[in-house]
């Protein structure tokens, strides 16, 4: 069976199930998207791990595995999604120490948080990306503008956008970078992600 390789195209808030995150993930040379329903903590750790410039104060559990790994010389080379059942993703860490190769079992929300602290490439093979991989559906928003959608269990889960609020945008360099640090701190990464942006604008 032949791999495919995906790319993270983004997360989603599941509108089908309450507290669920759609991760979609993309096809390097090909249109179809893989939707995986996720958790919000993994949701989380993805995205920390997306935006570089945000970091945690203590290390996630993600991240201590990351830290753990390194001082084992544990490398992680690639993850698999190598199956599907019952609309359940099952994929493996392959690992290597010692120019030895292992084969891990992980939950796929898992297997990914750590291909992105590894910068370990995602694959999985065709034919569950022929079983359970989408296209994108347009949806005209008005005439000057389009926006990607995902139809996911008959019900379509936007891609999140990092959208600034307004109050952001009558903020001083000095509050936003103040703002930041509290929602690092309190560790409301959704919300240290937009005022980092509107930093970026400025």
């Amino acid at each position: 069976m032949s791999l495919v390789r995906l790319n993270i195209k983004g997360i989603s808030y599941s509108q089908t199930q309450n507290g669920a995150y759609a991760l979609i993930l993309n096809e390097v040379d090909g249109d179809r998207k893989l939707p995986i329903v996720i958790g919000a903590f993994e949701a989380q750790s993805i995205a920390i791990a997306l935006e570089k410039e945000i970091r945690p104060p203590r290390p996630l559990t993600h991240d201590l595995f990351k830290n753990f790994a390194d001082r084992f010389d544990i490398i992680v080379k690639q993850v698999i999604i190598h199956k599907l059942v019952d609309g359940v993703f099952y994929s493996s860490l392959i690992c290597e120490r010692d120019k030895i190769e292992e084969i891990i079992d992980a939950r796929t929300s898992d297997a990914i948080a750590l291909a992105l602290r590894f910068q370990a490439p995602i694959f999985t093979y065709k034919n569950i990306l022929d079983k359970a991989g989408i296209y994108l559906k347009i949806n005209p928003k008005n005439d000057d503008e389009q926006q990607d959608s995902i139809l996911l269990d008959d019900l379509v889960a936007e891609e999140i956008e990092t959208t600034i609020q307004d109050n952001y945008k009558n903020k001083t360099l000095e509050e936003l970078h103040s703002l930041l640090e509290q929602a690092v701190l309190s560790e409301d990464y959704e919300v240290a992600a937009k005022i980092r942006d509107e930093i970026s604008k400025r």
